[in-house]
């Protein structure tokens, strides 16, 4: 039975009180985001601050669903982060009490969390998506004079279509500009041709002004008192300037709802599955008609009289029927006349099915995009308990609190899933992948992940030590440290300066004869490194014996040994005989042709290097050798 603790009261406060901070961050980031995007559609408009609170408002609620799971994740990883980092953690886990069952208080949380994350999306969402949609499309259709694209007709101005080639956001002119005026037929249509000109609203956001600078105006005189006369006039005028009003409710005014019906995002799951079965059915019944269609123009022609269509089945069955040989006996005239008849009826058909096939398309992609929507509420959900699992694991195994590589964290982890999401919802949009596969691309990578890193976070691992990749990293590509030895300021015992000098001058001989039989210098035997590795017991010992050496003398006081000591180099006892441990390591990486060749070439570098070293050692060597010498002498000469 589930009882609350102290312990469970005590990390839920810690984690509520930064949840609340991380949401408001979560959502500003998301919401300035979101901004970004339709910033132009708000700056110059003359909008309203009742008009600008709803936009803002809307666009909080809709990023509710996306700010509730990294505010999750970054608070989780705070706040195990900050256990980890005043050792309170390690205090739990002495108690008995494991990782896991210190997460039971927040993984409750984190269920409830995503609970209200689906009731949110499922019920006020909808009607955000809705409100933010009708009011960025009735913001895109104030001032229009912004809003004039460059080289397409724009036809947001009654009764008026206008085209600008060119215009300047500074100064607000258009360059080379056709305007086509329309009242009640195409035959009272006007066509005006302007160099320049620039298009302003008049103060009580009624009318557009139009100055237009050396243009023609071209337009028809008809009336409706000339009737149907074939014969109609016109009128042309060349102008320096013309000064044109348009009629234009400029004011804000909210578009009607009905061009949005088709977003799912505007829809709760009830309602989309409703519309979906009315979509399928719809279009179900579409694809039927375009199917009997088909059949009537290729299997039963209507023009065709009973006895000709039973001749045409018959003639088709016939084994001696050949369409080239019927084809050959007709006079040039007419297998010319055939050849463009069945041209023309071809191109038709493709036409036909083009705009068949575009009807049908449409209609995937809405009920495609209705089933993205319904899966969709259900993973934003479902993402929140994941990044639990992700974030509190992460923060007990970093054990860093703070704002600093918790957010750097949370960013990455959040920038993997969004574009995952990201990717899967476009490509199950336009239909290239399955709408499961698409939407669960993401999951299938995080939950593996909240499973590794709970785990390794359980089991106490170091799979986020920097040391461990830092030395990883330095072993790869060779890099070592120097030897630091210090001076000590209480000396136990005194080293044995005979003892050493003959240890090192028969490590001299040993290294000669080694350097002789091993020819470092040479380029490696690819067989023996990759395939048949022998072990290099010699330098081995050599090396721990010089260790032994040097861990005596460090105990002197003389600072030229002190400073010969701090010269030695760190051997590398393995790295130039083969590049891992394991054997079959070892033969993958010689199959993997690129790691084979940087493994080859590191491990002659690495025989080059214990080449140098050894030469290094031995100059070292006769140089300690040699102040023992003067040290044994210095200590004779005051005995006498």
């Amino acid at each position: 039975m589930f009882r609350i603790k102290k312990l469970d009261i005590f990390i839920a406060k810690q984690f509520g009180m930064l949840f609340m901070g991380t949401f408001f961050i979560s959502l500003f980031v998301l919401m300035m985001q979101f901004l970004w995007r339709y910033v132009d559609d708000l700056i110059g408009k003359g909008l309203s601050m009742d008009v600008l609170g709803q936009f803002f408002w809307y666009m909080s609620l809709m990023m509710v669903p996306q700010a509730l799971p990294l505010a999750i994740l970054l608070s989780s990883l705070i706040s195990y982060g900050n256990l980890g980092e005043s050792s309170e953690l390690t205090a739990i886990k002495a108690a008995g009490i494991s990782l896991i069952q210190s997460f039971r208080g927040l993984i409750v949380i984190s269920i409830f969390i995503a609970f209200g994350s689906f009731y949110f999306q499922n019920n006020v969402g909808p009607i955000a998506h809705k409100h933010i949609a009708q009011l960025l499309i009735s913001m895109k259709q104030k001032s229009p004079e912004l809003e004039i694209p460059e080289g397409i007709f724009y036809d947001g101005i009654p009764q008026t279509n206008l085209y600008v080639e060119k215009k300047d956001l500074k100064t607000g002119h258009l360059y080379n500009i056709m305007v086509y005026r329309m009242t009640d037929s195409y035959e009272d249509q006007a066509i005006i041709l302007a160099d320049s000109g620039m298009l302003q609203s008049t103060v009580d956001k009624k009318h557009l002004v139009l100055n237009l600078w050396s243009g023609e105006w071209f337009e028809n005189m008809r009336s409706q008192e000339m009737g149907n006369s074939a014969s109609v006039p016109y009128r042309r005028e060349t102008f320096a300037h013309k000064h044109i009003v348009l009629d234009f409710d400029g004011d804000f005014n909210l578009t009607d709802m009905a061009g949005i019906t088709n977003d799912a995002r505007t829809k709760s799951i009830q309602k989309i599955q409703h519309d979906k079965d009315s979509l399928v059915h719809v279009y179900d019944s579409v694809g039927k008609a375009f199917y009997k269609d088909a059949q009537t123009i290729y299997y039963h022609d209507p023009y065709l009289k009973a006895a000709q269509r039973k001749e045409a089945i018959k003639l088709s069955k016939a084994k001696a029927f050949n369409v080239d040989s019927v084809f050959n006996k007709l006079p040039a005239d007419q297998r010319r006349y055939v050849v463009d008849q069945a041209l023309s009826t071809v191109q038709q058909e493709v036409s036909d099915l083009d705009f068949k096939s575009m009807i049908t398309t449409d209609g995937d992609k809405i009920i495609r995009l209705h089933d993205i929507e319904t899966i969709n509420k259900f993973t934003l959900a479902l993402i929140c308990i994941i990044f639990f699992f992700i974030g509190a694991p992460l923060g007990a195994i970093i054990r860093k609190g703070g704002l600093g590589i918790p957010i750097i964290i949370s960013v990455i982890v959040f920038i993997i899933f969004y574009i995952l999401d990201n990717t899967g919802y476009r490509m199950a949009r336009q239909g290239d992948w399955a709408i499961w596969f698409g939407k669960g691309l993401s999951m299938a990578v995080l939950i593996p992940m909240a499973v590794f890193f709970t785990y390794k976070a359980n089991n106490d691992s170091t799979v986020f030590n920097a040391d461990m990749y830092r030395n990883l990293l330095m072993r790869m590509f060779g890099i070592r440290i120097k030897r630091s030895i210090a001076s000590k300021e209480v000396i136990l015992h005194d080293p044995d300066y005979r003892t050493d000098a003959e240890k090192l001058n028969e490590l001299n001989v040993r290294i000669a004869d080694y350097a002789k039989t091993r020819r470092l210098k040479s380029a490696p035997n690819i067989i023996k490194v990759f395939f048949r590795y022998h072990a290099d017991h010699v330098i081995e010992k050599i090396n721990d014996e010089l260790e032994n050496v040097i861990e005596d003398l460090s105990n002197t006081r003389n600072k030229v040994i002190m400073t010969e000591l701090n010269k030695y180099p760190i051997l590398a006892v393995k790295a130039h005989t083969r590049p891992f441990d394991h054997k079959w390591l070892n033969i993958f990486a010689a199959i993997i042709l690129p790691a084979g060749i940087f493994f080859y070439f590191r491990m002659w570098r690495f025989r080059l290097r214990l080449y140098r070293d050894l030469r290094t050692i031995t100059n070292c060597n006769e140089t300690i050798m040699t102040e023992i010498q003067r040290l044994k002498e210095k200590k004779e000469a005051k005995s006498l």
